[in-house]
């Protein structure tokens, strides 16, 4: 097994020294929220902007422990792996609001950034990379759709010696720059939101894992040492869900991503890597993600794209993958890897809504890898759903999320499956 403790970029680089008390009396609120990661942070967040500031956070370990404080930190458009996957649940209409809202993500993150003056390092400039001409003409399509959603930022196809622009590497033939994305320090961001989320008087606490969960027209969630009486609950645990809610754990499984980040390099290797200092993808249905830092290093990432397995040595196994992409990195020392779990469903598309029979139970999970984003998207929505309400809450709500079954007793199995099944149907659809 993976040791999730081990130190990553971002635990080394952090610029808040933020820390929360543990829960260790009864209280009452109007909203609890189980999980402080993003989609606990951000929605509570959303919440407290709206006026709704009686909200408490139970972490059961440190805010950013599970993914949010190990990732690429990557900012890219959409939302989920492949919009077809849903439009059985949402139609035709409904895939083209989903699709213009998944441009939102950049713009919400820059907003935050600025309204609470956040130091996150966010970076502009974006490479979707594509190897052959299937993946060039998904390219020059994706370029086509994105215009038509958004005017304001610089969006550009290259193809052949063009792609040297943006990327100092051989093994692409075209590339997709998109100026409106880009990277961020993901942990600084969180760390950021959640000292605005206190000063607005939202009570967070860390170390308080949730023990027991009694619901009813007012729920409790008991703890350790305390407790929290609220009329609405926000389930946010992602990949550390533990079984505590049998309707939420059955729709989702755990899979594993990996993420290394080298020594600083010299600033001529820098911009030879990336000219823009950017960040970048290439669109396989499993991806190699990699950014610059703002302390020069390489991070770079991905996940195994067949057999589901942890790697030995995370160190040489990011390695292999970077020198594929960047062979002139060969003498270069990678100071860290890391990695841990990811909660996917079978629609690779993130998973919101109420519990069956529990309308004051709310949920979140399910990124399947693509969180940092997306989750600013989905949080605002989920709050209008659990304030207000809103059309696009009834829409991202009805997409329907099948069981998963056997997840428990052929976790590795299926997933190998559902890789092989994912790379296959790459070659169909332009990902391969």
């Amino acid at each position: 097994m993976i040791n999730i403790e081990t130190p990553t970029y971002y635990s080394a680089t952090k610029k808040y020294n933020l820390s929360f008390a543990t829960l260790e009396e009864d209280i009452d609120a109007d909203v609890v929220v189980i999980g402080g990661g993003f989609s606990g942070i951000n929605t509570a967040l959303e919440l407290a902007e709206k006026g709704i500031t009686n909200i408490v956070v139970l972490e059961a370990r440190y805010l950013g422990f599970g993914g949010t404080g190990r990732n690429g930190g990557q900012i890219m458009a959409g939302i989920g792996h492949d919009l077809e996957k849903i439009r059985n649940s949402v139609g035709e209409s409904g895939i083209r609001e989903i699709f213009e809202i998944s441009e939102l993500g950049a713009g919400i993150i820059k907003e935050r950034i600025a309204r609470y003056n956040i130091d996150a390092d966010f970076s502009h400039g974006y490479g979707y990379m594509g190897f052959n001409k299937r993946q060039e003409q998904t390219l020059r399509n994706w370029e086509r759709d994105f215009k038509s959603i958004n005017s304001k930022d610089e969006i550009r196809f290259l193809a052949g010696s063009e792609v040297k622009q943006i990327i100092g590497s051989d093994v692409y033939s075209s590339a997709l720059l998109h100026m409106g994305g880009g990277h961020v320090h993901s942990l600084n961001l969180l760390l950021g939101e959640a000292k605005a989320l206190s000063e607005l008087g939202v009570r967070v606490f860390e170390h308080s894992p949730a023990l027991e969960v009694q619901y009813g027209e007012r729920i409790t969630v008991r703890t350790g040492r305390g407790s929290v009486k609220a009329s609405k609950l926000l389930w946010a645990c992602d990949s550390f869900l533990n079984k505590l809610e049998p309707q939420l754990h059955c729709k989702t499984i755990n899979t594993y991503a990996f993420q290394m980040v080298t020594e600083p390099l010299p600033e001529e290797l820098i911009q030879r890597i990336s000219p823009i200092r950017g960040a970048y993808s290439d669109i396989r249905p499993v991806i190699d993600y990699y950014r610059v830092t703002r302390e020069n290093r390489l991070l770079f990432g991905s996940a195994t794209p067949f057999v589901e397995h942890i790697p030995n040595d995370l160190k040489a196994w990011n390695r292999r993958l970077m020198l594929k992409v960047f062979p002139y990195l060969k003498d270069v020392k990678i100071d860290l890897a890391w990695g841990g779990p990811m909660a996917t469903g079978a629609t690779l598309f993130p998973q919101l809504g109420t519990l069956n029979g529990r309308r004051n139970v709310f949920y979140v999970q399910g990124y399947s890898g693509f969180g940092v984003t997306p989750s600013h998207i989905i949080c605002k929505i989920l709050a209008e759903g659990m304030s207000e309400g809103s059309a696009r809450y009834e829409l991202l709500s009805s997409v329907r999320h099948p069981n998963i079954i056997g997840k428990d007793q052929i976790r590795p199995l299926l997933l190998s499956g559902g890789k092989t099944f994912h790379q296959l149907s790459g070659y169909f659809n332009g990902r391969r």
